[in-house]
């Protein structure tokens, strides 16, 4: 569907957000008039329909199903488990068990028992588990697909599907178009249980400590099998509600054992609160400068002033300032013993400004910061460094703010735009957006350079930032995968939160003076990484690629 397509059919139900992006469009700001509008049509009833319209009314494989399972070596067996059945109306129960009758796909059986389901489920001669809570209903291609997907791989321990809502009138809207396994996704928040199939010598393991469903997935995630996502809609929820004392139960008594808490997050989400080592390492914040005192001193004076974290130094990287306020400011801040100011003369350089502070950090942590930042809360450097410390982690990022409150910066999905975009941009920082996602921990593909922690050994172990090729646009971005190829893991924390005054200091990529430059380093991203056509674990093959904000690909 094009812009202006898509603008025809949004316009009558939001014609003030519509235009917006019109104006935003015919001004060539292209991608932010596309963002806008995909967000405004996102949730309108046509969008989904064209969807469903476009991927399952055209690929629907009923009729070639006989073949394709006639072609398979393997035909695994299904128990679907209802659970939470007590207190169910008739009605609910026979809605869900039709649903299972209907599958298209013949090799399964069926178990309810309102007062040991599990019990029950795991003592059946089936190969995977499919937990169905009563009132939801699975779609009748929902086991085909599973079964599908193990033809590929028999060893996976979990299969994970997306799923929808359906209203009071049995309409479908609200499609969870799910990531990638994502562990500290899944701690944080259920986007699993819905639309799932457990191998059930996993099943019966987990089951030992499990007396619900909640646990039961609980202890199946540290499994050392694959995890899978089948990208389909398997499962239709009659209503989105789980129960948040349940699950926040379950994941404190399995994290209690890695000393790690965990304490209620935002819109229903759990907040893991990792351990940090008995004696916490000294921290060497960055700040690259030039003049732009009325930036740098609020940014300085929020990390002196509100950082609850110690040790910590501030290490102010001057480039060439000329400006007499800034000497003076620079005189008198280095006064403060957690300050110091190493002089960078020539040419703007952002990766070699960046390895040269590193070279002279004192600390065994580096935080990148732009100087265009302010804290907002005073744990912000304590959220990063508790996952900073752990051994799996490479870049841990904060979440950042424009001024008015919106999302900056939420992670990074590399192949946004086939370059790199900064998820939920945008995004009112107190609304959920798309499925809480950017409010929970999770591990991404990149964050950005703005402020980041990582542990020295491991910045310097690939080689830092690359100023030969990436001086100023991608080298966050490139950083960010160089440490995921050397087998780290980046991480999200929105616990740690920031305003950015995005790019006040040097400018915007694409305005004439830099576009020639801004060019090179996309095409050396995209030459580098396949940005192209990068398909990041966090995003999802129906998810618009050309959109910041996760929105259905139409």
């Amino acid at each position: 569907m094009t812009f202006w397509e898509l603008f025809f059919r949004t316009l009558p139900y939001k014609p003030a957000r519509a235009l917006a992006a019109a104006y935003w469009h015919l001004t060539r700001r292209r991608m932010r008039a596309r963002n806008r509008l995909r967000v405004a049509s996102s949730d309108l009833p046509f969008a989904y329909a064209v969807w469903i319209a476009n991927n399952e009314s055209l690929r629907d494989p009923t009729a070639t199903a006989p073949k394709i399972i006639e072609s398979w070596t393997w035909r695994p067996r299904f128990t679907v488990m209802l659970h939470d059945v007590a207190g169910s109306s008739t009605d609910a129960i026979e809605r869900s068990s039709r649903s299972v009758a209907e599958q298209i796909y013949p090799f399964w059986q069926l178990v309810e028992d309102p007062v040991d389901p599990i019990g029950k489920a795991t003592a059946a001669d089936g190969d995977y588990l499919v937990p169905l809570r009563i009132g939801d209903t699975l779609s009748k291609t929902a086991l085909l697909r599973l079964a599908d997907t193990l033809q590929l791989n028999r060893d996976v321990a979990i299969l994970y599907g997306d799923h929808d809502e359906l209203d009071q009138a049995g309409r479908r809207s609200r499609p969870w178009f799910k990531a990638r396994w994502n562990h500290e996704m899944f701690l944080a928040q259920d986007y699993v249980s819905a639309a799932v199939a457990i191998d059930m010598a996993v099943a019966r393991e987990a089951a030992a400590a499990a007396k619900n469903v909640a646990e039961l997935l609980i202890e199946a995630s540290w499994t050392d099998r694959p995890i899978v996502h089948v990208p389909h809609i398997l499962c239709h929820v009659a209503t989105a509600t789980e129960d948040q004392y349940r699950r926040l139960s379950a994941v404190s008594r399995k994290l209690q054992y890695l000393g790690a808490s965990c304490t209620e997050g935002p819109f229903g989400t759990i907040k893991v609160e990792w351990p940090l080592p008995s004696k916490l390492p000294l921290v060497t914040v960055i700040v690259p400068t030039k003049d732009k005192v009325d930036l740098l001193r609020p940014c300085v004076e929020s990390v002196l002033n509100k950082t609850d974290y110690e040790p910590f130094e501030i290490l102010i990287v001057d480039n060439a300032s000329v400006e007499k306020r800034t000497a003076e400011y620079l005189e008198t801040v280095v006064s403060h013993p957690k300050v110091r100011l190493l002089p960078y003369p020539g040419t703007y350089n952002f990766s070699a400004i960046n390895n040269a502070a590193a070279r002279n950090a004192r600390g065994s942590y580096l935080c990148l910061l732009n100087n265009d930042t302010e804290v907002v809360s005073g744990e912000w450097l304590t959220e990063l460094m508790r996952y900073a410390v752990r051994p799996d982690i490479g870049a841990a990022g904060a979440k950042l703010l424009y001024e008015d409150g919106t999302i900056q910066h939420a992670g990074v999905v590399v192949g946004i735009g086939e370059a790199a975009g900064h998820a939920h941009r945008f995004l009112p920082a107190h609304e959920p957006g798309y499925f809480r996602q950017p409010h929970v921990a999770q591990y991404v593909s990149a964050v950005t350079a703005a402020c980041l922690v990582v542990e020295k050994a491991k910045f310097e172990a690939v080689g830092g930032l690359d100023e030969a090729e990436l001086a100023v646009a991608f080298n966050d971005v490139d950083f960010c995968l160089k440490l995921e190829k050397a087998g780290w893991r980046n991480v999200y924390v929105p616990h740690a939160v920031l305003v950015h005054h995005e790019s006040k200091s040097r400018g915007k990529d694409i305005s004439a003076a830099n576009i020639d430059r801004y060019r090179r380093e996309l095409n050396v991203l995209q030459q580098r990484w396949g940005t192209k056509t990068y398909d990041d674990p966090l995003h999802n093959p129906n998810l618009d690629r050309y959109s910041e904000t996760f929105v259905i690909s139409l």
